[in-house]
């Protein structure tokens, strides 16, 4: 049973880069978000296991909800903690950028943390500098401190951030240690996953984002062997409630991995929905067919699959885009 959930997983993250893949470029997020979620919520309701949604898709993108509390499965089997993005990446599919992603994570039920919908500030590395950085130091030392450990020069690491307004600080720092710094417009699950993959070039993932998805990347940050650090980032008193109605009494705490994602087996899949620094997206072929590319991963064994699959699009009833 424990085998098969990898691959149920991802035929869910297919099936939703599948339906939201046909919204590529054509400037409608809201549609593309509703198809992966419908997609997803279909596939889920025949898969062997009672799922609760601990970590949906937020009121901050006012998207159509995997809503959390809500029930997955189909009522059979163990009970898990379920963390689904249908689409990482709205504004991305809708532009036609890169990086799209149909995410989802699986552990044992109390175990992914129920983050409210807010800013997370965050720090992703890979196995080479788990335990080895603190995020309550400042950005200058974390970068002294990777490069020394990297053996190498600061000039020669590599960090990503989203290109926002708010990290102005951050990336005016970056640039005068001369550090490369790889932009990201929108995903920064991937981004922080990116950190994970040696074939990426990315060193470090800073910055702030969702705190959703912040647990989803350290799901998959556990399952490969990295490292996620969060820290909430409540911007009035409603928010301060939320959290500690989570059960997050001191908002400005350093959650590690253990607070984040619990210290049970995950499963972790994502279908690249555009390509990016990992996975290739979705491809449309001749003949009603088509192309998915993705990863999924598992933190008891380490190990890391990357399924490629073509599948016969009747076999898909993705409404009309």
């Amino acid at each position: 049973m424990q085998r098969d959930l990898s691959l149920e997983i991802v035929r869910v993250t297919e099936s939703a880069a599948l339906a939201s893949a046909r919204w590529t470029g054509k400037g409608n997020k809201h549609s593309a978000d509703e198809a992966a979620t419908s997609a997803m919520r279909s596939i889920f309701s025949s898969i062997p296991f009672r799922g609760t949604v601990v970590i949906g898709e937020g009121e901050m993108d006012e998207a159509p909800m995997l809503f959390i509390g809500e029930s997955l499965g189909n009522g059979l089997g163990p009970e898990y903690d379920v963390a689904v993005d249908p689409l990482e990446g709205t504004d991305i599919v809708a532009s036609g950028r890169s990086n799209a992603l149909s995410v989802v994570a699986i552990a044992e039920k109390g175990n992914l943390l129920h983050a409210p919908d807010m800013y997370m500030e965050k720090l992703a590395v890979g196995p080479r500098l788990v335990g080895k950085l603190n995020l309550d130091d400042p950005l200058e030392l974390t970068i002294r401190k990777a490069a020394l450990l990297l053996q190498k020069e600061i000039t020669e690491l590599t960090v990503s951030i989203l290109d926002r307004k708010r990290h102005a600080d951050k990336i005016l720092v970056l640039r005068t240690l001369g550090v490369k710094i790889h932009l990201l417009n929108d995903g920064d699950v991937a981004g922080a996953m990116a950190a994970a993959f040696p074939e990426t070039g990315i060193d470090l993932h800073v910055g702030s984002g969702g705190a959703p998805e912040g647990v989803l990347a350290a799901a998959a940050l556990r399952c490969m062997g990295g490292e996620f650090q969060g820290r909430l980032l409540p911007e009035n008193e409603d928010e301060i409630g939320r959290c500690k109605e989570m059960g997050i009494v001191d908002p400005s705490k350093v959650l590690g991995m253990r607070e984040l994602v619990g210290e049970s087996d995950i499963y972790f899949a994502a279908t690249g929905v555009t390509s990016g620094d990992f996975l290739t997206g979705v491809k449309f072929l001749f003949g009603g067919r088509a192309e998915t590319h993705s990863v999924v991963m598992r933190a008891q064994t380490q190990t890391v699959r990357f399924i490629q699959c073509v599948h016969q699009m009747h076999e898909y009833h993705l409404g009309s885009a």
